[in-house]
């Protein structure tokens, strides 16, 4: 992980305590998101890096330079995580991490390129980052 760059989805609580654990360890990441609101409550916490793409035109995202290592996925629609699942998996060769609080079928996840599905109902995670 180290001198690669974290792509994470912030679009619930837990991924936003995630994003806030990521600024505490002061680790390189970039924030994922499709929508202006979220982009907005982003900056106010303080996040510098935010990649805001329409899902749909696949020739307009703007991906930072560095080398992208671990993505980590906070479920808020199946539909959404599938396409960013579909876009981040050519991106690195690193884990990637679905992390949901539903009952969808960690297949689908993992078919589109998961490594990992993690349940969580209180949305913590940040154990991830001790690897």
């Amino acid at each position: 992980m180290e001198g690669r760059l974290i792509i994470v989805t912030a679009p619930n609580e837990a991924g936003r305590s995630f994003v806030k654990l990521l600024m505490f360890k002061k680790l390189a990441f970039a924030v994922l998101t499709n929508s202006a609101q979220e982009e907005r409550q982003l900056k106010k916490m303080g996040v510098e890096h935010i990649v805001r793409i329409n899902t749909m035109q696949a020739g307009k995202w703007n991906f930072p330079k560095k080398e992208i290592g671990s993505v980590y996925l906070f479920e808020n629609s199946m539909n959404l995580t599938c396409r960013f699942l579909q876009i981040c998996r050519p991106l690195t060769s690193d884990l990637i991490y679905v992390i949901t609080h539903g009952c969808n079928p960690q297949g689908i996840y993992r078919g589109l390129g998961a490594d990992h599905v993690i349940y969580t109902l209180n949305g913590e995670v940040g154990f991830l980052l001790n690897g």
